[in-house]
């Protein structure tokens, strides 16, 4: 499985998520969305994106990908965490 994370500097919520993949072994591409670089891979998966009531996506997102195809798109710890569990 191949993880991507979105992230922003300075986001706490990011960081969580970035230390409970560590605490789990894992490792993700990590993305910074205020770089042109990072805005220009999240476009890749704009469709997938979820979007808070004001229309801006919701960073951080984690897309969890399978053989190229995205399995999972998660936004917090706690969602990655619910996940990482269903999958025991």
């Amino acid at each position: 499985m191949d993880y991507l994370l979105f992230t922003l500097p300075g986001c706490a919520k990011c960081d969580r998520v970035k230390e409970l993949l560590q605490a789990r072994g894992l490792q993700a591409a990590e993305y910074d969305v205020s770089s042109k670089d990072g805005r220009n891979k999240i476009r890749e998966y704009i469709k997938l994106l979820r979007r808070d009531s004001s229309g801006s996506v919701i960073i951080p997102t984690l897309i969890i990908e399978d053989n190229g195809q995205a399995t999972a798109v998660l936004n917090s710890a706690e969602e990655l965490d619910l996940w990482l569990k269903s999958r025991v």
